[in-house]
């Protein structure tokens, strides 16, 4: 089968401009941190699948215990039915989260589990009959592709064609050790107005931003006044969760404890798609009534499907392994290195890491779009020495899944800097 030929004739993929995209990779095969094209080349998935394999790719367990679900229970509806895997799931993650979280709710990905976020916080309102219409968000946020999670994400570039639809969303700068305490003011000018529903943030780490790093501390401060002023708060941790950023969840880093939580991608190991918003107990409460229409009136077909929350029961089952945890701490550490070898290399404007993830700033910043961006060039070169790495505008990054040996790791940043003095040392 030409696998090509055929893509070209019938698919329309993601993010991807298709009159000057080169061809997409035929990956045909996928062992650990290698996937391999019909040809037999194999390359390295440094971005961990759009940031979701963390155990590595057809992991044996996985295979087993999603095995295991498939011949029990496929799928079946879940208003007014449950089933033993889904509640697995739910106890499992509300005793990982701070003892303020009780229940979970379960959608399909990341950007629904925004917006089941998103409705749990204007719901909470109307149901206690206070009119709340205003939403805070950070500069350079991205929260999904939903109308709710676009709405809440940075204006223009992805989703200027549909902001006449969006609601109202006031934003502060990105916390900066410069601009912080103007940040603090302007958010308690804002709350002070009584009229903030909610704030959402990425917990420490703004991806889709260029993997823009902040500071524990800082995000601790803006979660106290959104607490003073009775602001919702929730935390984005779809891609910071389950060891990226070297805590089990970004949130273990903070004092101050958001009211709800997204998760997603490496939540089922990044084998199959689910959404998790897990709720405090006080969130939860302010659904209850004998009123029908003051439920939580949502749902996907699919919903806490049971293979999915299999997948997220083995993913919690290798993650509680102290194999697993050595391996962050390898990676966390490497890239540590990485960072503190490479902090006066003229070829790198910023080089930064938390847990991971490791970032690099090439020349001049680039957004996504800009025709100076190094893409054009980076993803060939990388393809070429057996790598796959996406870079967001001038970012490179890599997050790889936790199995990658420390040989590769080596590797992964030699080649790095070859490209770099190759491209960028004339």
């Amino acid at each position: 089968m030409d696998i090509l030929k055929k893509d070209s004739a019938y698919v329309w993929h993601p993010f991807t401009q298709a009159k000057t995209a080169t061809s997409p990779i035929p990956v045909v095969k996928a062992e650990g941190v290698w996937l391999f094209d019909e040809t037999g080349k194999k390359y390295l998935d440094l971005n961990s699948s759009w940031w979701t394999n963390i155990h590595g790719h057809c992991h044996p367990y996985m295979v087993e215990k999603i095995s295991e679900q498939l011949a029990k229970l496929d799928h079946v509806i879940f208003a007014g039915v449950t089933h033993p895997k889904a509640v697995e799931v739910a106890e499992r993650i509300v005793n990982l989260l701070p003892d303020q979280f009780s229940k979970v709710f379960f959608s399909d990905n990341g950007s629904t589990s925004v917006e089941v976020a998103i409705k749990m916080v204007y719901q909470r309102w109307f149901n206690k009959g206070v009119v709340k219409k205003r939403f805070l968000a950070i500069d350079g946020a991205y929260h999904g592709d939903t109308f709710g999670a676009m709405s809440v994400g940075q204006r223009g570039y992805f989703n200027e064609p549909f902001e006449h639809l969006f609601f109202e969303v006031d934003y502060i700068p990105f916390p900066e050790a410069s601009n912080i305490d103007e940040v603090y003011k302007r958010t308690e000018e804002l709350f002070k107005t009584g009229e903030f529903a909610g704030f959402i943030f990425e917990p420490l780490v703004q991806g889709a931003a260029g993997m823009r790093m902040y500071r524990a501390e800082w995000l601790d401060g803006l979660l106290e006044l959104a607490g003073k002023y009775e602001v919702i708060s929730i935390a984005d941790e779809v891609m910071t969760g389950f060891f990226r950023t070297g805590q089990l969840f970004a949130i273990n880093y903070l004092t101050n404890v958001p009211d709800i939580i997204c998760l997603s991608k490496g939540v089922s190991g990044g084998v199959l798609p689910i959404g998790l918003t897990a709720a405090t107990s006080e969130i939860y409460e302010a659904f209850l009534s004998d009123d029908t229409r003051k439920a939580l009136l949502h749902g996907h077909s699919f919903t806490a499907n049971p293979i999915s929350c299999a997948a997220v029961c083995a993913s919690l089952d290798l993650l509680q392994k102290k194999e697993t945890v050595d391996q962050v701490k390898m990676i966390s550490e490497a890239h540590a290195q990485f960072v503190e070898q490479n902090k006066g290399n003229p070829l790198f404007k910023s080089v930064s890491s938390l847990g991971t993830i490791l970032s690099m700033e090439i020349g001049e910043k680039g957004s996504y779009f800009s025709t100076s961006n190094i893409s054009d060039d980076a993803h060939p070169f990388f393809l070429e020495h057996g790598m796959l790495i996406r870079s967001l505008g001038n970012i490179l990054f890599v997050n790889p899944p936790y199995c990658i040996a420390k040989a590769e790791l080596d590797s992964t940043y030699g080649t790095i800097l070859e490209f770099l003095e190759t491209h960028f040392s004339k």
